[in-house]
């Protein structure tokens, strides 16, 4: 006869985890936010600019706010690489597909 299942056991493995993912999101965004130097920004200017980069329907602009972002990450593993005198097991704080909310075209 087959071990009956346990649901809340597995339901309760899954919320643990799923909080334990948003812990580690909440941590890498700011980490970003830190690397980036957005951090010298206060509160109500970040989140504006967050704001309208989240609004903004322009897919040209968020073209180039993904390629500025896309760079950035890549200017920054390799210099992060340099720094650790060729250990290649570095990996930049956040390597999600983030965009930089410090776009040139303006975030309005």
């Amino acid at each position: 006869m087959r071990k009956p299942r346990d649901y809340d056991a597995e339901l309760k493995a899954l919320d643990d985890r799923a909080k334990e993912l948003k812990a580690k999101k909440v941590q890498q965004l700011g980490e970003l936010v830190i690397a980036t130097g957005a951090d010298a920004l206060n509160a109500d200017e970040l989140a504006g600019a967050l704001v309208a980069i989240a609004e903004t329907q322009d897919a040209a602009k968020r073209e180039v706010w993904a390629r500025r972002g896309e760079g950035w990450f890549r200017s920054k593993s390799r210099r992060s690489a340099r720094t650790d005198d060729g250990n290649s097991s570095s990996s930049p704080a956040y390597s999600g597909g983030a965009q930089s909310p410090s776009g040139g075209e303006g975030a309005a």
